[in-house]
């Protein structure tokens, strides 16, 4: 609850302030040093911005703004990398010690040299493409160049992605250069020169202009800047003030709406971090008044926050990444997400509700909320454009163009129908300053992420590697599974989402395919544990911001994180046992829902007993010794009634269900009979 509108007095009614002020971002990740640039910087700054998002306008729209000139894709992509890579040296500061005031003599040098280097390849790829030369006889100026542009995109990463980032992709850009070396082993494949490997990174579309670059070029440009305006407009406060207006007088309301708000503002955001910190301001403190302890109140937001890269219409850039790993659209992967982040904060709210039930939380008074029409009446041209978005993205396939249409209504109506929120001049520049920064961040590491694809591609050695893994896992693919999680999950504690997504699509997917798994599924399965990191220790960002602001110790807010949203570990197993989760397959809709459904209600029991209260049977306390042996059964049996059967499991559908309901029903009776027992005192009165 803002400081400006927050009140002791509980009979006055509060509303909840734009919890993202003048602006709102998504990003890839989030780097906390960072240097504001000022004066004629900005402005430069700004004017690149603005020549990016009408290039990508002039692209997707086949507007011809070159009149007499077509501009190739790869010479539309190394425009997009002159404007916004040189950035990277001058937000971005290259030590701690470096000053955030003014921009060092050597950044400059860095800015020079980047964008002299982009532009050098960019007027030679349309040669390159002709000749053939990312595949040799590059001139000589082209290959300094290149080499230019390889070191600086490898600082870049550094820079915005850490230095875990770039040690853990370095190697990998210069593998082809050693590729036949025999302590390689399975990694053993065809060996590159410096001008060739520098040529086909820089030169080819298959490294530096490949498919994070692409994906970056053709959609995520347009998503970040619906979303960046959508914050600009004052959906925030909108959003926020119907999550509270909704779900705030129900059992352990202020969670409830954390939950609710925090995944609204994330489906439209697609970025964790700046989730946190602009919903956890509001609902963080709310929970701690209600009864939530600190650190229960933070894993709650963490948990609600991450949800904001799964959740569509907007899921972050790694979504975008896999749909042109897949080459399908992007409504394609949207839809696929739906029923997964469905259940993962069904699961988010059956916990919070049974841990409210356990400590007797109660909501927040109806007087103290916003109204329900009041909150419509203020905001409702929001659902119009997200409406648009969601029916351009679905019904017509523009992926590309959906996220324009929905910005340019967006615009128009909250000029005329919002007095608070109304664009002036110096908000447009804020607003393109703001996507500036995300534009350069994101170019920082997708472009060094490219390299991951570009040099595993020159030496030919991810077919023979699939082959290795499943030999090593026996063609067991739970085994293969278990061993993917497991690397996602490491990997994911030092790369970004999209890098480790990049790297495990590239090394463990085709293995996982090879078994016959659907693609869509093994993608998204990939996707799930490399993000997983947002909340588990002991990086766990997600958890750790959210403890900033709660006032907790951060070590244990990512505990409580983990304890909160365990569901999500589950997930990605139940859609890939059967994509009809991510709706693939024969009849994935109906199939879908039913298995959904399914999932559903084994959660209910998973949660009761990860919490200790279970729906229709009341507090597991009153069980006494029987408590934990009872609440581990209701997990497991939770967990067998949700699991998908048939496919590679050895059992059918019928049979997995059966199973679980044989766990479930008696241990659910004897838990009733112990809890009511326990309910009545000697003289035989019921306490209630």
């Amino acid at each position: 609850m803002s400081s400006a509108s927050s009140t002791t007095n509980l009979q006055t009614r509060v509303v909840f302030d734009d919890p993202h002020g003048a602006a709102g971002n998504m990003q890839e990740a989030e780097v906390t040093r960072v240097r504001t640039l000022r004066g004629a910087w900005r402005w430069t700054l700004v004017a690149a911005t603005a020549a990016t998002i009408l290039l990508c306008i002039n692209q997707q729209f086949s507007l011809r703004f070159f009149v007499g000139y077509t501009q190739l894709n790869t010479e539309y992509f190394y425009l997009l990398i002159a404007l916004m890579l040189p950035f990277t040296f001058l937000i971005f500061p290259g030590s701690k010690r470096a000053p955030l005031d003014r921009i060092p003599w050597y950044d400059l040098v860095l800015f020079v040299a980047t964008f002299a280097a982009a532009l050098m390849l960019m007027s030679n790829v349309r040669k390159a493409a002709e000749a053939g030369w990312e595949f040799g006889g590059a001139p000589n100026s082209v290959i300094a160049a290149g080499l230019v542009m390889w070191v600086m995109l490898m600082e870049a990463l550094r820079r915005t992605g850490g230095w875990s980032l770039l040690l853990s992709v370095l190697p990998f850009t210069v593998y082809p250069l050693f590729a036949e070396s025999s302590w390689l082993g399975p990694f053993r494949g065809t060996q590159s020169t410096l001008e060739q490997a520098t040529a086909y990174h820089v030169l080819s579309g298959e490294s530096l202009l490949g498919i994070p670059i692409q994906a970056f070029a053709d959609t995520v440009i347009g998503f970040l800047v619906f979303g960046t305006a959508l914050m600009m407009t004052g959906a925030g406060k909108f959003f926020i003030n119907l999550a509270f207006a909704l779900c705030g007088t129900f059992r352990g309301g202020a969670a409830k709406v954390c939950i609710f708000a925090s995944g609204l503002l994330g489906m439209m955001s697609g970025s964790i971090i700046s989730n946190v910190l602009t919903a956890g301001t509001m609902t963080i403190p709310v929970m701690k008044k209600s009864g939530f302890r600190a650190s229960y109140a933070g894993a709650i937001e963490a948990c609600a926050s991450t949800g904001a890269v799964l959740a569509p219409p907007v899921m972050g850039a790694t979504a975008f990444v896999i749909a042109q790993f897949l080459n399908v659209s992007y409504a394609d992967v949207a839809l696929a997400a739906i029923i997964p982040a469905v259940l993962y904060y069904a699961g988010l709210f059956m916990q919070v509700d049974a841990y409210a039930a356990r400590h007797g939380l109660k909501g927040i008074p109806r007087a103290e909320l916003p109204r329900i029409m009041d909150t419509i009446k203020d905001g409702w041209y929001y659902v119009f454009v997200i409406a648009l978005l969601i029916v351009m993205l679905l019904y017509f396939k523009r992926e590309s163009h959906a996220p324009f249409y929905a910005t340019a209504l967006l615009l128009v109506l909250n000029q005329f129908f919002s007095k608070d929120t109304r664009w002036t001049f110096a908000t447009i520049g804020k607003f393109l300053e703001v996507n500036g920064r995300t534009f350069v961040e994101l170019v920082g590491i997708l472009a060094g992420c490219g390299l991951l694809i570009g040099a595993f591609s020159m030496t030919g050695v991810v077919s023979s590697l699939a082959n290795d893994l499943l030999h090593i896992a026996g063609d067991n693919p739970f085994l293969l599974l278990g061993m993917c999680a497991l690397t996602s999950l490491i990997l994911g504690l030092g790369l970004t989402t999209t890098a480790c997504y990049i790297f495990l699509a590239i090394l463990v997917a085709p293995a996982l395919e090879k078994l016959g798994l659907n693609r869509m599924a093994v993608h998204m399965f990939i996707f799930y544990w490399g993000m997983l990191s947002s909340i588990t220790p002991p990086v766990a960002i997600a958890s750790f911001a959210a403890a900033g602001i709660a006032g907790s110790p951060a070590m244990k807010t990512g505990w409580e994180s983990m304890w909160v949203g365990s569901i999500i570990y589950f997930i990605p197993f139940f859609f890939v046992l059967n994509p009809a989760l991510v709706l693939q397959g024969p009849s994935p809709y109906l199939a879908g829902l039913g298995l959904m459904g399914l999932a559903a209600f084994g959660t209910l029991f998973i949660c009761g007993g990860i919490q200790g209260y279970q729906p229709f049977v009341g507090n597991l306390r009153g069980a006494g010794a029987l408590e934990w042996p009872i609440r581990v059964l209701l997990v497991i049996g939770g967990f067998v009634v949700a699991t998908p059967g048939g496919g590679i499991m050895p059992l059918s559908q019928m049979q997995v269900t059966l199973l679980g309901l044989a766990i479930l029903a008696p241990t659910a009776l004897l838990a009733l009979l112990l809890v009511r027992r326990q309910s009545v005192v000697p003289n035989g009165l019921h306490v209630p």
